[in-house]
């Protein structure tokens, strides 16, 4: 998965839950964004990202 295919999808869900949701392309370091979903902050590396990885940020963002 793209990371921006991953900031499509959680875009999506956070307007069907009603959550905010904000992608901070300045806040990270180098080629990475910092991820704003409800009260909770992971950052989010560039380029193709393995499921494990995928799973991690959801899990950090309190999804599934």
């Amino acid at each position: 998965m793209k990371r921006e295919a991953l900031i499509r999808e959680l875009r999506k869900r956070a307007r069907k839950e009603d959550v905010a949701f904000e992608v901070f392309e300045v806040a990270g370091k180098g080629s990475h964004y910092r991820i704003r979903y409800g009260d909770r902050v992971t950052t989010l590396k560039s380029g193709e990202l393995p499921p494990g990885y995928v799973a991690l940020i959801k899990k950090q963002l309190g999804i599934d």
